[in-house]
């Protein structure tokens, strides 16, 4: 009689420790879930206004097939394209061949675009006027985080500043079997400041080893003040090009973002 006793209570003491435990981890996951509830209740998400450009833009390069639908079948001889010849840019009337192929990691077909000239982008625009554009020697086309670069065009300077934090750094070769300094960079900003006026022109949270690149900057809408062109690739598996014009600015900026375009071609 007095084994069985011991054993209840031998039992009991088991089963009131196992719940002690189990109270305790229960306790700790709500802590911990409370935590995460706070943490995120303090959070400020600042959301941007979406974006809808004025027109298209296409690059030369070849486009994927999605949902039987290709990008580079709305490119015709009505767009024009900004081209540059023997160190000289020009807008003229779009030259070029469409080539159909198909693409192994996707599955599915492909169309490329192959122009005349050497293209840098065409564009959805007739209205522009066609000819020689007045652009700059670009000697700078990275702006890293604690940067400056400044230019004149028509008695205007313009200074393009970076922000943002440095996370590493580290030589890199180049196309034209040159090395560079490359900087992998998050929580990047770029400003344009004309005359007294600053505006943010592009922000990117992360880059996956690639980085901002001034690509043109010259006159495209022929009113005497500087447009620009961004390759801002996110990931070395995009190609994205964003468009800037003057005559489209509002409030007192020097430009308006118009026009952008990002490929993928990732397998």
């Amino acid at each position: 009689m007095k084994k069985n006793i011991f054993a209840i209570i031998l039992i009991s003491i088991l089963f009131s420790c196992k719940d002690n435990k189990e109270t305790k981890a229960v306790n700790n996951t709500v802590i911990v879930k409370d935590t995460v509830v706070e943490t995120a209740e303090n959070e400020v998400v600042v959301e941007e206004e979406e974006f809808k450009k004025d027109f298209a833009i296409l690059l030369p390069r070849t486009y994927r097939t999605y949902n039987d639908v290709n990008e580079a079948a709305s490119l015709n001889e009505k767009w024009l394209e900004l081209y540059e010849e023997n160190g000289q840019y020009y807008l003229g009337k779009a030259k070029f061949k469409i080539e159909n192929g198909y693409d192994e990691c996707v599955g599915d077909s492909t169309k490329s675009i192959s122009p005349e000239n050497k293209a840098l982008i065409f564009i959805e625009n007739p209205e522009l006027k066609t000819g020689k554009i007045k652009s700059l020697k670009i000697d700078k086309n990275k702006i890293w985080p604690g940067e400056k670069h400044s230019f004149t065009f028509n008695s205007q300077t313009y200074t393009l500043r970076g922000e943002g934090k440095v996370l590493s750094e580290e030589k890199v070769s180049t196309d034209d079997d040159k090395t560079e300094i490359y900087k992998k960079v998050e929580n990047y900003k770029l400003y344009l400041t004309a005359g007294s006026t600053e505006k943010l022109l592009l922000k990117e949270a992360s880059f996956n080893d690639t980085f901002v690149e001034l690509l043109f900057a010259g006159d495209i809408d022929g009113d005497g003040k500087l447009d620009f062109i961004f390759g801002a690739n996110r990931d070395y598996e995009e190609e994205r090009v964003i468009l800037f014009l003057s005559s489209k600015a509002e409030n007192g900026n020097a430009v308006k973002k118009v026009s952008e375009i990002a490929v993928q071609f990732d397998c």
